[in-house]
C-alpha cells in the first residue's frame, strides 16, 4: 500500500493526461488516469483517491455531470475535486463550483497553480 497521496486524473486528452501525470509524479503523488467518465467510474468502484482532477469538457458525460454523480456517492462525497477547464468566460468558475467542484484551474495549465492547489486541497506542506 502506498503512503503517497493518490490523485485520479480524469482527462480525455492524452497529451494533457501525460503532462498532468508527469508534473504530479514529480511532486511525489501517485496518479491514476481515466480518459472519460465511464473509465473514471470503473476505477472509482475500487479506489477512493485523495483528490480528483476533473476535465470539464469531455465527450458523452461531461465533468459537470460526473462531478454531480460522484457527490451523491457517500464514499466519494468528501474527496476534493479540482476542475481543469478551458471554460474561462465570466460565470464559468461559479458554474464549476456550483456543480460540486472544490477548485478551478484554467487551461492552459499553469504548473505553479496546479501544484499549489493540489497541495492546498491535500493539506500537503511542500518544502
Amino acid at each position: 500500500m502506498s503512503s503517497q497521496p493518490i490523485i485520479l486524473c480524469v482527462e480525455d486528452n492524452l497529451r494533457n493526461r501525460v503532462l498532468l501525470k508527469r508534473i504530479l509524479q514529480h511532486q511525489g503523488y501517485e496518479v491514476q488516469e481515466a480518459k472519460d467518465a465511464h473509465q473514471a467510474l470503473e476505477i472509482l468502484k475500487t479506489l477512493v483517491p485523495d483528490l480528483i482532477l476533473m476535465d470539464i469538457n469531455m465527450p458523452d458525460v461531461d465533468g459537470f455531470a460526473l462531478t454531480q454523480k460522484l457527490r451523491r456517492k457517500p464514499k466519494l462525497a468528501d474527496v476534493p475535486i479540482i476542475a481543469i477547464t478551458a471554460n474561462v468566460m465570466k460565470g464559468d468558475r461559479e458554474r464549476v463550483l456550483e456543480a460540486g467542484c472544490d477548485g478551478y484551474i484554467e487551461k492552459p495549465i499553469d504548473i505553479d497553480e496546479l501544484t499549489s492547489q493540489v497541495s492546498l486541497f491535500l493539506g500537503v506542506v511542500k518544502k
